[in-house]
């Protein structure tokens, strides 16, 4: 007897397209909030997708379905985002090129001396991943503390302040996102000594 053959269909896997805009896969590019650069970079990149979403027919047969309320809603709420995005880009931008980072020298006693890095995260640096950099570069701590201003900052034990200089020009690892040329401050700081012969006075004048 002989047996019949059966033959299984493998499902092939379905190939997204995934926008190098907004990262969303092309279809959902509407969602976003900046739908005019994806649609830019998927007619210059994608020309077929882009005619099946946003060409002239493709755009009357959706809005075919819609009020005239209804498109003029969803074109006056896409270009709400896009514009909201676009100044909340432009604001960082800004604060990018005015930002500076700070390396502090802080000699705690004649043998122990500590090395501050400060305004790493206007940059979008994950200051503890940076930290673990350091503390492996240096073979040393390294942490992530608060700043007497409040502020984070990475303090790495030793006197390291040129080998960071380096570091952030070389902007490597977790530290290429330091723009180039960034403006990198130096400085040297002492801890302050408390005023011993003061508190001894005090502690021994008599009592009234």
């Amino acid at each position: 007897m002989v047996e019949a053959s059966t033959s299984t269909s493998v499902p092939q896997p379905k190939q997204v397209v995934y926008c190098q805009v907004c990262s969303f896969p092309a279809e959902y590019c509407e969602f976003s909030s900046s739908l005019t650069r994806c649609k830019a970079w998927l007619q210059e990149s994608h020309p077929s997708l882009y005619a099946k979403y946003y060409s002239a027919d493709a755009l009357s047969s959706k809005m075919g379905t819609l009020s005239v309320e209804a498109e003029e809603k969803i074109e006056a709420d896409a270009a709400k985002r896009e514009a909201k995005a676009e100044k909340k880009a432009a604001r960082e931008a800004e604060q990018k090129k005015q930002a500076k980072v700070t390396i502090i020298r802080e000699e705690r006693t004649k043998r122990k001396v500590t090395t501050h890095v400060q305004g790493l995260e206007a940059f979008g640096i994950d200051l503890k991943k940076a930290a673990k950099q350091f503390a492996q570069k240096f073979a040393t701590g390294s942490s992530v503390t608060k700043s007497p201003q409040g502020n984070d900052e990475i303090v790495v034990q030793g006197d390291v302040t040129d080998e960071v200089q380096e570091m952030l020009e070389e902007r490597t690892k977790e530290l290429k996102n330091v723009p180039q040329g960034v403006k990198i401050m130096k400085e040297d700081k002492k801890k302050k000594k408390k005023d011993a012969e003061g508190a001894e006075g005090a502690a021994g004048a008599p009592a009234a």
